[in-house]
């Protein structure tokens, strides 16, 4: 485990939080389950049928486990669900059938405080996991927009923070226009304070170092770093850079000596989702790097997607960032 994964887990233990695992009846979930427990840094909320899980996982007798489709609770989250939504059109049947759905009964847990985050993804949608997530819980007060995010550890890496990077947006916005690459940008960088409680270099990236290229791909990511400093104005964040420029002190000299950033970044926001999914899980193989995510912010509270192609460990890792982001809220 990294060093940034014994911190998450040191973090979490610290002041534990209570977390939803709606996906019960997938096996990583349950082993999952089991070493957060194990870990002891975190309560678990796991959602499904409590005697198939406990005759897979005898050890998550420790959990709570409620299965949605048959727990009185579901009559009273389902009529809070019917008042939140009956603005937006939603009849009091519509409610009793979505909270059925493992993934929205998991957010109105969040959402009524019976618990503090959720993580789910694994044999979900991304769509399908935030659908209830936007519906439910929401912009945080002051987010412009829901964004992710990867924190990525790069072994034997001399670059970022010791190999450490937080990647933005790899998982989410499609192609976020300059505002919202700005917004984006300065969510990334409180993220990184958050979790690893250092001061973030963020890059803006691009095909493009300081105007080395002008087109309108180019000239959205130079719009989006004028914007991000308006937003932020004491923020270490610069673009439009190349990856190499951002990274490597050395190229960093030669193409923009006079960038507070540029040779040193640690946050990495890349211009579409094509370049940031692309980009994540090229280090992720290549470079055997942890990835963890995608986590999301910008949420009233936290619920975390995962790659459908995750591990048992992945969904460890994310369940201890979720507890220190509901720390944080």
């Amino acid at each position: 485990m990294s060093t940034f994964m014994d911190k998450m887990h040191a973090l979490a233990k610290a002041d534990k939080k209570a977390i939803v695992l709606p996906e019960g009846s997938d096996p990583r979930t349950l082993e999952a389950a089991q070493k957060i427990l194990d870990a002891g840094f975190a309560d678990l909320i796991v959602l499904g049928d409590e005697e198939a899980i406990l005759d897979a996982a005898p050890g998550l007798s420790a959990a709570q486990i409620i299965d949605p489709a048959a727990d009185p609770l579901a009559d009273e989250l389902a009529s809070q669900l019917f008042e939140l939504r009956r603005s937006k059109g939603m009849t009091e049947e519509d409610a009793a059938a979505l909270i059925k759905d493992e993934l929205y009964f998991g957010v109105m847990l969040v959402k009524t405080g019976r618990a503090d985050g959720m993580v789910a993804g694994a044999c979900h949608s991304t769509a399908d996991v935030l659908r209830p997530s936007l519906q439910i819980l929401k912009t945080a007060p002051g987010a412009a927009l829901v964004s992710s995010f990867f924190v990525m550890i790069v072994p034997d890496c001399e670059y970022g923070q010791d190999g450490t990077f937080i990647f933005a947006d790899c998982g989410l916005n499609v192609n976020a226009d300059a505002e919202g690459l700005a917004n984006i940008a300065v969510s990334s960088a409180k993220s990184w304070k958050a979790l690893i409680e250092t001061t973030p270099y963020v890059a803006l990236l691009s095909h493009s170092s300081y105007g080395s290229a002008s087109n309108d791909d180019a000239g959205k990511v130079v719009r989006a770093t004028a914007l991000a400093h308006e937003l932020d104005p004491e923020a270490a964040l610069d673009g439009e850079l190349q990856v190499d420029a951002a990274i490597c002190p050395e190229v960093a000299a030669l193409k923009c000596p006079d960038s507070p950033v540029a040779g040193r970044a640690n946050v990495l926001i890349f211009p579409d989702l094509d370049a940031g999914n692309s980009g994540y899980k090229l280090v992720q193989r290549l470079a055997k790097a942890e990835a963890y995510g995608p986590i999301t912010q910008g949420l009233a509270r936290p619920v975390n997607d995962l790659s459908r192609g995750c591990s048992a460990d992945d969904i460890v890792g994310v369940a201890a960032i979720t507890c220190v982001q509901a720390q944080q809220a």
